[in-house]
């Protein structure tokens, strides 16, 4: 018993040994015939090709009257009768009469008016009468000497005919009075705000009311820096002047004009959007201090009375769309195969090829590219991260552009 105690170390060594070393040749063999399998991206393509390219500039505004005025009165007194037109919103008419003040005290002037002229008419016969008989009693004492003027009579008939002039005058003034106390719509419009009402006395000068045209609506559109040259701007210039000798001193008013409806208002306000057309009319005078843009100005016509149309409304916001050159020879392509506005992948034998862009026009929907891109080329459309060049993909059958959007006659039928 003693001599297994003794000999029990040494025997659970020998174990420990042996069970390490079974462990050690049992260690797990590697494959050497397995090797690392480089990922292939399966990818969709647009072969690119250049077209013609309509540019159109997105912009916005808000509508406002080419006519706007503050309605006045030119006489003083009371508002004795309104009409119901004269109210907020109202459309009027041209020659209406809008508001009229009590005319008594006018017509008052105006008899008595009449009657000073009448007076200076008396007058100045007189002095005819006296003047040709100043002349016969001459005649009849045979006096051969020059008369004097006053002799004559003549400065008195000239003062009695300037005072019938000026009592003339007066009447004229009186009956002017008397038609302005009936204060008439000066062009077909709409009563923007209303400061009078009937009962009130009212001094001459008064404004009565804030009135706008309503046969042409504008609005003033931004236009960014970049897009600037991409637009013919309409007068910009002054008129050329012409150097011939026989045309010295005479203006050569060139037209310097666009086509009309070359811009589309689009108004969302109170249901379905509807295009109206509008025709850019000309440039602001000087570059916003605000946005440091320039803004071109925008005409849409009968913009009360469109058979189909919702009428617009003064104050409203609008977005518009300029139609600017024609690009000849462009390539377009999708922003959605743009990244970071900078560059986007290209598909070369089977490889990812990173591309740098410079970007031309650029709308919601696509881009052109002045640099970096050729018609022929296998533009990537499927969307990726950050990816390197040269990374192996898988090419899907290309797709030309006039698939990828789809035709009018399409789009009518759905």
């Amino acid at each position: 018993m003693n001599s297994v105690r003794k000999k029990l170390p040494y025997l659970l060594l020998i174990a420990f040994i042996a069970i390490a070393y079974a462990i050690n040749q049992s260690k797990p063999q590697v494959d050497k015939r397995s090797s690392s399998v480089v990922p292939i991206l399966t990818v969709e393509v647009q072969a690119l090709t250049t077209q013609d390219y309509q540019v159109v500039i997105e912009s916005f505004g808000k509508l406002t009257p080419k006519t706007q005025s503050e309605l006045t009165s030119q006489v003083g007194g009371l508002v004795i009768n309104i009409n119901e037109k004269f109210s907020p919103g109202r459309f009027f008419n041209a020659g209406d009469i809008l508001v009229t003040i009590d005319p008594r005290d006018y017509k008052i002037k105006v008899d008595a008016a009449d009657a000073e002229l009448a007076q200076a008419k008396v007058a100045f016969d007189e002095e005819v009468a006296l003047s040709k008989q100043a002349i016969k009693d001459r005649r009849n004492l045979g006096l051969t000497k020059a008369a004097s003027a006053f002799a004559l009579r003549k400065p008195q008939m000239a003062a009695a005919k300037a005072r019938m002039a000026a009592a003339n005058a007066n009447l004229k003034q009186a009956l002017l009075d008397v038609e302005r106390t009936f204060i008439r719509a000066p062009y077909d419009g709409r009563i923007r705000v209303k400061n009078i009402d009937l009962g009130q006395v009212i001094s001459p000068n008064t404004s009565i009311a804030t009135i706008f045209a309503t046969d042409v609506m504008q609005v003033s559109l931004p236009i960014k820096n970049t897009e600037l040259g991409l637009i013919d701007l309409p007068r910009n210039k002054l008129p050329n002047v012409s150097s011939s000798s026989n045309q010295a001193g005479k203006i050569n008013l060139s037209k310097n004009s666009l086509p009309r409806d070359n811009v589309t208002v689009i108004n969302t306000l109170g249901g379905v959007t509807q295009q109206w057309p509008a025709t850019l009319l000309s440039t602001a005078g000087a570059v916003d201090t605000n946005t440091v843009q320039l803004h071109v100005l925008a005409e849409i016509a009968q913009p009360f009375s469109h058979p189909k149309f919702r009428s617009l409304t003064v104050g409203q916001f609008v977005s518009a769309q300029i139609r600017g050159k024609l690009i000849s020879q462009a390539v377009v392509i999708p922003n959605s195969a743009i990244y970071q506005g900078s560059y986007v992948y290209i598909a070369h034998n089977n490889t990812l090829q990173r591309r740098a862009i410079s970007i031309g026009h650029q709308n919601k929907n696509s881009a052109t590219i002045t640099t970096g891109l050729h018609a022929g080329e296998l533009l990537i459309t499927t969307p990726l991260g950050q990816v390197s060049s040269g990374v192996a993909i898988k090419v899907l059958p290309a797709q030309q552009p006039a698939k990828l959007v789809k035709s009018q006659k399409d789009s009518d039928n759905d």
